[in-house]
């Protein structure tokens, strides 16, 4: 059940929804609103480029790191199976997570992150991308994807229309 804090963030982020300058005003909300409800000290989005093999960012909270444009392949990849193919969110506890998901597990590691929680963002059978909080070992559980679930459904037209967009 939602509890009434998760309601305000919800409520702030749905206002954000209809404001003008989309959709980077909605991306700072849920950034903000998760922040608070679940921490995190990288925030990342990601769609599904249409090819379908990589995906490639649309917001970082640390572009000096994870610049927005840049490129992953992961579609190939166990984590990719799981969460892009499988849609299904991924908790990543430790550094033998990390290593497990992700080809940049040592720039992750080079920031103190140990954990993640990759969220998938899935419209009509079809992930669309993924949402990413990510913080120091042992902080994400299968809980907060609960809770990141109900965010990634507000992301869905704006990735919808990044998808589109090649």
């Amino acid at each position: 059940m939602t509890d009434s804090k998760q309601l305000t963030e919800l409520s702030a982020c749905v206002q954000a929804m209809h404001g003008a300058g989309q959709p980077q005003p909605l991306y700072r909300a849920i950034e903000v609103a998760l922040g608070r409800l679940i921490g995190h000290k990288l925030f990342t989005l990601m769609c599904v480029v249409p090819s379908g093999d990589r995906v490639r960012r649309l917001y970082s909270s640390n572009p000096a790191a994870y610049p927005v444009g840049g490129f992953k392949a992961m579609q190939g990849r166990p984590w990719g199976r799981h969460v892009l193919a499988g849609r299904q969110p991924y908790v990543g506890r430790n550094a033998d997570d990390m290593r497990w998901a992700f080809p940049d597990h040592e720039l992750i590691a080079s920031l103190g992150l140990a954990s993640v929680l990759n969220q998938p963002v899935v419209y009509d059978g079809r992930c669309l991308g993924t949402m990413n909080l990510l913080d120091a070992a042992g902080h994400y559980d299968d809980a907060h994807a609960e809770v990141a679930a109900l965010f990634a459904a507000l992301l869905i037209p704006a990735l919808s229309a990044a998808v589109a967009e090649g």
